[in-house]
């Protein structure tokens, strides 16, 4: 397995380790559930270095992601401005959710997903050949110029960083989220992927010790991919290769609003979305009964069958909830059936965002 710079670290620190998409990772510290709850209530912080930073540079830099992402990089008119989006098959199935930051009218960063990097690279360099584009496409992972990425969030989540980075308050105090700050040698971006506030932060892999050590000196609690995952499904947030892959249309997988339908720009799978409009609707679940909520469960409405896509117990709710591909007609206070170990559960229809910034949303 692959290992981040701070894996010995998060040995140290008695972390449960798995395999997640080859890489050697944190599940946990100790208690997935008390890690949630500092996020929530206090401050976490996540080593994020498994996932790739590429460097999208030259003359053809915009017209190339132009063309290659669903949603319009030409919204990326002020430095530091980071977009959301999806990036998408001839078919207009996903291939990855992503970031892409603005740095300079020649300079973009994109960060994808660590499962799906490799095929990512093949597909940008492939399409970049084929249009015959003057872009270079480099990952940072390795090598003496190689990223690592620390993700800090939580309502205390600022401060923290500012204690531990306090260089970079100046910068990165005035941001607002989507929006990012060069630093030195440093990304300061007000992004995450918790539903709370915070910074993911970039920089050379040989600072990742030091900062990771002060940002726990300063009181920023280890956590791992198990709080990560049930803080991401209370926010609503979609997991690559469970709510969405290369045969989903992001249409239905609650992402239409990445996707960029009315310019008259084209795109990689626009065609497709055009030709085979939105099927499903892509709604949140809460359970009514005891039970959990997984993947993959049949969901029974009176609109027709549909099926989960993420669940699990929601430590800020104490009940299961999960996301779902639901016939078009669902509408948000129906009462579904869920398949529970072969026991029809009763679940409300909800909007996806459970859970944002501490606050219960359903």
């Amino acid at each position: 397995m692959q290992k981040t710079v701070l894996n010995e670290e998060h040995r140290r620190a008695g972390a449960r380790m798995v395999d997640f998409a080859g890489w050697d990772m944190p599940l946990h510290y100790g208690s997935q559930i008390e890690e949630h709850h500092a996020v929530r209530r206090d401050v976490g912080m996540f080593d994020v270095s498994h996932m790739c930073a590429v460097d999208i540079r030259g003359s053809d830099a915009r017209a190339f992601l132009r063309r290659l992402l669903a949603n319009n990089v030409d919204r990326l008119q002020l430095p530091g401005r980071a977009l959301y989006s999806t990036m998408l098959n001839e078919a207009g199935g996903v291939i990855d959710d992503l970031i892409v930051y603005h740095l300079a009218e020649d300079d973009f960063r994109v960060v994808i997903n660590a499962a799906t990097a490799a095929n990512d690279l093949r597909w940008m360099t492939a399409r970049r050949d084929e249009w015959g584009q003057a872009v270079t496409i480099r990952a940072r992972r390795e090598g003496a110029d190689g990223l690592a990425m620390i993700a800090v969030q939580g309502p205390q989540a600022r401060q923290k960083v500012w204690q531990a980075l306090p260089e970079c308050q100046p910068a990165s105090a005035a941001l607002k989220p989507f929006f990012a700050a060069t630093v030195g040698e440093h990304l300061i971006a007000r992004t995450g992927y918790t539903g709370e506030d915070g910074y993911e932060i970039t920089l050379p892999a040989a600072q990742a010790v030091g900062l990771w050590k002060r940002l726990a000196e300063a009181g920023a609690r280890p956590c791992g991919l198990g709080a990560r995952d049930t803080l991401r499904l209370e926010a609503g947030m979609n997991l690559y290769g469970q709510d969405m892959d290369e045969s989903v249309s992001p249409l239905d997988a609650g992402l239409a609003w990445t996707v960029d339908l009315a310019s008259p720009r084209d795109f990689v799978g626009k065609a497709a979305l055009l030709a085979k409009p939105q099927q499903h609707r892509f709604l949140g679940l809460l359970l009514l009964e005891r039970g959990v909520l997984r993947a993959h469960q049949r969901v029974d409405s009176a609109h027709g069958p549909g099926e989960t896509t993420s669940g699990s117990f929601s430590p800020t709710l104490q009940q299961s909830i999960a996301l779902a591909r639901l016939p078009l007609a669902a509408a948000v206070g129906d009462v579904v059936h869920v398949s529970v170990r072969d026991k029809p559960l009763q679940a409300r229809v909800v909007k996806p965002c459970f859970v944002r910034n501490g606050s219960v949303l359903v």
